[in-house]
């Protein structure tokens, strides 16, 4: 299991079309630029045992195969 980092921006994907247009147009000098105004804003840790990780992720993996009949295919 891996720690997740949440950043201060979760608007990644408007902020990253918006880093690489001003890197394009030369409002910022280098990624190492962009890459200074990223910040974290909290770190989540994995805090349940594999087993029980486990035993939630087969629960969901059922739930999505049942899911996948709710409603018979459009013709």
């Amino acid at each position: 299991m891996v720690p997740v980092n949440r950043p201060r921006c979760v608007e990644t994907t408007a902020m990253g079309a918006a880093y690489l247009a001003g890197l394009a147009e030369g409002y910022w000098n280098d990624k190492e630029e962009v890459r200074a105004n990223w910040a974290i804003d909290r770190i989540f840790e994995p805090a349940i045992s594999h087993e029980a990780r486990d035993r939630m992720l087969a629960g969901w993996k059922r739930a999505v195969e049942r899911a996948f009949a709710w409603e018979p295919p459009k013709k």
